[in-house]
């Protein structure tokens, strides 16, 4: 197996906390809200959370951001644009979009683990466009068309 990629972080908030896997079989890091105070998401609400991070993805890799599986069953608060990409070439902070969907509003304390980032590598195509695409026995069919 070839080296792992290396992710630099830099902290932007001194009380950032710096992503980890949680377990040895984890394939997303743990991304902390870096919030002066608690923020509170009112239900049906969208709220841009600042986890105090930049990144330097690898070139030919991309960031993922997902949801906090705990986070989305328990409280129904989860990644509104599940999953948000980080492209490696973005050097900004990272933010995370969640919403909360649940029936009571939601406070995020701070340090608190919003979220999940995982590192996967990007396959780039070449664009070809045709005056028609092959034919499969599925075709257009699609939104449940090969059953439950």
């Amino acid at each position: 197996m070839p080296d792992n990629p290396t992710l630099r972080i830099h902290r932007l908030s001194p009380g950032a906390s710096l992503p980890r896997y949680q377990s040895d079989g984890a394939a997303g890091l743990d991304l902390s809200a870096a919030l002066p105070e608690a923020m509170t998401i009112p239900r049906g609400a969208v709220r841009l959370v600042p986890t105090g991070l930049a990144v330097e993805i690898p070139e030919g890799y991309e960031g993922q951001i997902r949801p906090r599986s705990g986070l989305a069953i328990r409280q129904g608060v989860t990644v509104v644009n599940a999953p948000g990409t980080i492209d490696s070439d973005y050097r900004g902070e990272v933010r995370v979009g969640l919403v909360n969907l649940g029936p009571e509003p939601y406070t995020i304390e701070a340090g608190e683990r919003i979220a999940q980032l995982v590192i996967a590598p990007v396959t780039r195509v070449e664009i070809e466009e045709v005056g028609e695409l092959t034919a499969t026995a599925r075709g257009a069919g699609g939104f449940g068309s090969t059953g439950r």
